[in-house]
């Protein structure tokens, strides 16, 4: 029998082998070894899903919105305070994901190699002569194609993660079983962009379309066909945007819009008709369309200890949104009350002075229960709602259901708007059933939201239509983890990330009216060209004595 070495790349070194099968001849395998075997196998392959990122927990053990220009973090001695300095470097990044991301990669390398030699050796050991026993052979080969197809797409996914964070990396599709065979070069990333969609492409049959539909409900949160469209169409679009196409390439755009033009007109997904509520409680894509693909967590209620205010009996503060993201917010009602009027999902996602929370009136000002001078009260004025179970008894341990949204639908048409006013101008379908313009609508327009249209008068052209889903983005996505990384890929960050992060100061007048005056809570520092991209950990290139090269200017 071959014998199967499981070696675990860390830093593109051996780090260990171990025979992880039988070794008798497969002709002398019996059905009880077989089955342990099956067993065995699948729990390779859902080991490729342990690297899938849990954005609650990205930096400081919170949100990555605090090294962007949405949030501060409550205390200044933290990753994020490293960060937003500018003080991280080759030896140490707070985000990196080189390690993991390897590892998530050698995971599914090793189960598709693994499988493919199991599912030979299942056809030859099995009895499929009977009618029962050949319905449970083809059960279990559907099964295992199935899984097979899945790791195929987490693959891609953390290439995905990889190249969005440093650019041209290696590309490793297969487990090493020497030094050479692991240290291998860095690949263009329009190399492993072609990789990913060839990969997906070729996928999708073994995939389902959703695991509701085939009756296996309790398997949400798999890989189907809808997130493999997803992962496809975010990574060309990243290829198609400034930092990977510096010559504007308008087919690469093409190919971003058509690919997410994929996934709308399968119709399977819808926006949620509650925007606030999609981000609490157990939200999966059995309970709302919008939900592409999450990853569950079960009963907690760390988030909220770490985020309720600090006078809220179990809370900590955490993420402070900043006064950047609220100017950002649009009015749409005129008000002297500076809270009054905007967007519906400002008050949505954002705590403010006089706001009801936590069953109380926020009290955000001197001498008030919220009292920004207290300890680990609000840095900037505000506090985090979004993702927030309200009235959670932190005292009494309650505990929500947790879900981390990756992909959602509003997200695909955000992308699609983008790629197709880069690729055809505001207006011109292509044929599609949607322009730029109409994608950018829906997501203003959905139930609960609805912003006012964004018409021709307001956005004649493709520069202006450009702004306003740019804006989009912002808002709607807000606190999601997408901010830093649309600056960084769009080349903003140079700009934007090196803005003062500000906050709100109000003071209670005698006549019980409020004053709200801006303040700088923080400086913030991002160095341009070289911050666009994360430099490759240092002790990477050590070990492969340079086969690996640094991103420039680190």
């Amino acid at each position: 029998m071959k014998k199967y070495i499981y070696v675990l790349i860390l830093s593109f070194g051996i780090v260990s082998c171990n025979d992880m099968l039988n070794s008798k001849e497969d002709i002398y395998l019996t059905d009880t070894m077989l089955d342990t075997q099956y067993k065995q196998l699948f729990s390779f392959g859902y080991k490729a899903y342990s690297n899938v990122i849990n954005g609650f927990s990205a930096i400081d053990g919170n949100l990555f919105a605090t090294v962007s220009d949405e949030a501060q973090y409550v205390t200044t001695v933290s990753d994020a305070q490293r960060f937003n300095e500018g003080s991280w470097n080759k030896f140490y990044n707070p985000n990196d994901f080189y390690t993991k991301g390897y590892q998530g990669i050698h995971d599914a390398n090793f189960f598709l190699e693994y499988s493919i030699d199991y599912i030979n050796r299942l056809a030859l050991n099995r009895d499929t002569v009977s009618t029962d026993n050949k319905r449970l052979y083809k059960d279990d080969i559907l099964d295992i194609q199935r899984l097979r197809a899945e790791v195929r797409v987490l693959r891609c996914y953390y290439y995905l993660e990889l190249i969005k964070r440093y650019g041209a990396v290696p590309l490793i599709t297969k487990t090493a079983i020497s030094v050479e065979e692991a240290n291998l070069p860095r690949e263009p990333v329009d190399k492993i962009v072609d990789f990913i969609g060839d990969e997906i492409d070729s996928s999708m049959v073994d995939l389902v379309s959703s695991w509701t539909v085939v009756g296996m409900p309790t398997k949400d949160g798999r890989v189907n066909q809808g997130v493999a469209m997803a992962i496809k169409a975010r990574t060309l679009l990243y290829a198609a945007s400034p930092l990977f196409n510096p010559t504007n390439d308008k087919g690469k755009w093409q190919r971003a819009a058509a690919s997410y033009y994929d996934l709308i007109k399968s119709g399977t997904y819808d926006l949620s008709s509650n925007y606030q509520s999609l981000f609490t409680g157990n939200i999966t894509t059995s309970v709302a369309k919008e939900v592409i693909w999450a990853v569950r967590m079960g009963a907690t209620n760390d988030f909220e200890r770490k985020n309720y205010p600090i006078a809220t009996p179990g809370g900590n503060t955490g993420i402070c949104p900043s006064q950047n993201l609220v100017s950002a917010y649009e009015r749409k009602t005129s008000n002297t009350n500076p809270y009054s009027g905007l967007d519906p999902r400002f008050a949505m996602s954002i705590v403010y002075n006089s706001a009801t929370w936590t069953g109380r009136t926020m009290q955000i000002w001197a001498g008030g229960t919220d009292d920004p001078a207290t300890k680990n009260a609000s840095r900037t004025g505000y506090y985090l709602k979004k993702f927030l179970n309200d009235n959670l008894n932190l005292v009494n341990d309650a505990k929500m259901n947790r879900n981390w949204i990756i992909f959602r639908y509003a997200d695909i048409l955000l992308g699609y708007a983008e790629a197709m006013n880069e690729a055809y101008g505001p207006d011109n379908n292509n044929d599609n059933i949607l322009t730029a313009r109409e994608a950018l609508n829906k997501v203003r327009n959905r139930t609960g939201v609805a912003m006012p249209l964004v018409t021709v008068d307001i956005a004649p052209d493709y520069q202006s239509l450009k702004y306003k889903i740019k804006h989009e983005r912002r808002i709607e996505l807000a606190f999601e983890d997408y901010r830093y990384w649309d600056l960084c890929r769009w080349k903003d960050a140079g700009i934007l990330l090196n803005q003062p992060l500000l906050g709100m100061k109000v003071i209670k007048n005698s006549d019980g009216s409020f004053t709200y005056n801006e303040f700088q809570v923080a400086v913030r520092k991002f160095e341009a060209p070289k911050m666009f991209l994360f430099p490759i950990p240092q002790s990477e290139i050590i070990k492969t004595n340079g086969v690996v090269t640094q991103n420039p200017e680190w």
